[in-house]
């Protein structure tokens, strides 16, 4: 793997706290409910520390009891999983998969008990994002911290969890959403092709969130992230003229996002461009969960009926064969020391440790680079 990881400044450097070799692999997600009576607690834990009344908590709740307290996301993990299962069999690799969580159950630590109990002592771990920034990447390496705090505070086997890195480039990230965007413009009557506009959303972030990173180059990560995935599947499903805009805000409506919002943007390009159909990418997502299936599926689709406006959601990757394949290929890029595949220009980082990075400044200006 030497010469395959570097800064944004070309230096390599040594990857030697790498494992070689993996005896398990865990799947890391944010977590939902899956009843009405968990909606609430779910979202204590969420919001733990910011001291949000259990009366706001129910009105924050009403997306999930409109589908009856349960989040889609355990489900889609675990068809993930299950597909993932499938696809690191028939490589010819023995390496059992767990399931863990940062809010709800099955919690992450919950799987380390479990995988400490099966004599598993390195574990790959794919966070599931594709993103850089804090929510998307770093609080994925808190939540490593603190299960490696959980064997040290338990007494359990020392346990090393080695972070699979960000995908937004991959290859085959970008053919499975490309598959999608062309399926989607399918549904589009030839007659309306030339009134209808390619969207792509990703869950919006405060500004000053995304303004991080290390030298100036390196800032704004997960904004640019999104915008040069964006631009890959655009490119690799033929599209020519397209929009990236953002969704799911949430907050003091006073605190600067990430803009245009979906549902404000869409209403300007029908109201100033004619714009009567909008072919939407949930790009920033890997799954159908509750923002994509409530933002776009919902808020965004009655907004924009009441418009005249059709709306051509695509699929997501996640559910995908193609997918899984994605992620046994990060597994095998560390175990054989091979180069990352990669389509984009922008940083790539996120592998790390332990939690900690794999070279100093890891999530600040460190990123994957192909040889040039």
């Amino acid at each position: 793997m030497t010469d395959t990881l570097r800064t944004a400044q070309g230096n390599a450097h040594s990857t030697d706290s790498v494992p070689s070799s993996f005896d398990a692999l865990l799947v890391l997600s944010f977590g939902g409910p899956e009843g009405n009576e968990e909606v609430v607690p779910f979202l204590e834990n969420v919001t733990r520390g910011r001291g949000i009344p259990r009366e706001r908590l129910e009105e924050v709740g009403e997306h999930y009891f409109h589908f009856g307290g349960v989040s889609p996301l355990n489900a889609l993990n675990r068809e993930i999983i299950d597909n993932i299962s499938a696809e690191l069999s028939d490589r010819g690799h023995n390496l059992p998969v767990y399931f863990g969580n940062r809010n709800w159950h099955p919690f992450g630590t919950e799987a380390v008990d479990q995988m400490a109990a099966d004599g598993v002592r390195s574990v790959a771990v794919f966070a599931t994002s594709a993103w850089g920034g804090y929510s998307a990447c770093r609080q994925y390496n808190e939540d490593i911290v603190a299960l490696r705090q959980h064997v040290e505070d338990k007494n359990l086997p020392d346990i090393t969890f080695t972070k699979l890195r960000q995908f937004f480039d991959h290859p085959k990230f970008v053919e499975e959403m490309a598959a999608a965007v062309r399926e989607a413009y399918t549904q589009v009557p030839d007659d309306k092709l030339a009134s209808t506009r390619m969207l792509f959303t990703a869950h919006s972030v405060p500004t000053a969130h995304d303004a991080v990173g290390g030298d100036e180059g390196d800032k704004h990560i997960y904004s640019r992230q999104v915008a040069e995935a964006s631009r890959l599947v655009a490119e690799a499903a033929g599209v020519k003229d397209y929009d990236l805009v953002w969704q799911s805000r949430s907050g003091n409506p006073a605190t600067p996002w990430l803009e245009p919002d979906i549902v404000d943007h869409t209403t300007r390009i029908h109201e100033e461009e004619g714009v009567d159909g909008v072919v939407v990418c949930p790009i920033g997502f890997i799954s159908d969960h509750m923002e994509v299936i409530w933002d776009l599926d919902s808020e965004l689709k009655q907004a924009a009926d009441a418009m005249g406006v059709s709306v051509y959601r695509t699929r997501t990757a996640g559910p995908s064969e193609r997918f899984a394949s994605l992620i046994v290929d990060l597994i095998e890029e560390l175990e054989q020391g091979s180069v990352p595949a990669s389509l984009g220009e922008v940083t790539v980082q996120g592998c790390t440790v332990n939690g900690e990075p794999c070279a100093d400044g890891c999530c600040d200006i460190w990123s994957l680079r192909k040889p040039h």
